[in-house]
């Protein structure tokens, strides 16, 4: 075997390329692949399989479930409930943690004052504060929304931390050498520097929010997609359960391609873009 032929056999193949982009025709058909696929083996295993349909049932009786819980106005109902209650526990999470994040990466004193205790509590299952939460706040939405907050607030902080400290002490230096005070570093430099970084632990953590609906709902709630899974669950109405997952799937789906186009039209100049 020549060299010729020796450094053909180890050219990688477009699938293979390490740390580049792949053709976007390959792209596209990875993406309708990964969706088409377990659709097409849930078909097939439910169509020949003989398979309790309380186990698992078809795409079909799935699709009917839903047609009979949207025509019910439900599903609606459940669904804006759970929109609201997921988006006003992770924003108020967002609106608090980007500032402390900010300023215990950029301060070693706030750093050192906060991170330990942080570091305590996100080690703490979030759904272990619902006995408490039901004695301080009651069952209303209150205490829904502030075990949201609580599951998201601390994660998102230290990750904002994190995107901080990275930041190189060049660009800090030079921003002092050019006549920017603490202030304007911190907004003009630090913060626009660290925007992608952000932007991806709001969309990690939102995900962290959408699995503790499901939690939240469980505290005397009426409606919400979390308590139509509890509720089929006890009936064992397999296929409305499904139906509440893929819902909840598809809108967590549609925020995390928001979130990435948030970050392409905001971030063009980062190399982080998606």
């Amino acid at each position: 075997m020549n060299q010729s032929t020796s450094s053909k056999s180890l050219t990688p193949t477009v699938f293979w390329r390490l740390a580049e982009d792949i053709p976007k025709p390959l792209n596209t058909a990875l993406i309708i692949t990964s969706i088409a696929l377990p659709l097409t083996l849930w078909f097939l295993v439910t169509s020949l399989g003989n398979i309790d349909p309380k186990f698992l049932p078809s795409p079909a009786k799935v699709i009917q479930a839903f047609g009979s819980l949207w025509d019910s106005g439900d599903l609606l109902k459940d669904t804006v409930a759970s929109l609201w209650r997921v988006g006003v526990g992770f924003l108020l999470a967002v609106l608090f943690s980007i500032p402390v994040g900010l300023m215990m990466g950029s301060f070693a004193s706030i750093r050192a004052l906060l991170e330990p205790l942080f570091g305590l509590i996100r080690y703490m299952p979030a759904p272990a504060f619902i006995p408490l939460l039901i004695l301080y706040l009651g069952i209303a939405e209150e205490p829904k929304i502030t075990l949201i907050f609580i599951g998201t607030f601390f994660f998102n902080s230290l990750m904002v931390m994190d995107t901080v400290k990275f930041v190189p002490k060049e660009l800090i230096e030079a921003t002092y050498m050019l006549g920017g005070n603490r202030l304007q570093t911190l907004l003009q430099v630090i913060f626009p520097h660290v925007l992608p970084g952000i932007l991806d632990a709001c969309r990690i953590n939102l995900a962290a929010a959408w699995q503790l609906v499901i939690v939240s709902e469980l505290i005397a709630a009426t409606e919400g997609l979390g308590r139509r899974i509890s509720v089929a669950g006890r009936f064992l109405k397999t296929d409305e359960i499904f139906v509440g997952l893929i819902v909840i799937g598809v809108i967590g789906l549609g925020f995390d391609l928001l979130f990435q186009y948030m970050l392409r039209v905001t971030c063009k100049w980062s190399s982080n873009k998606r």
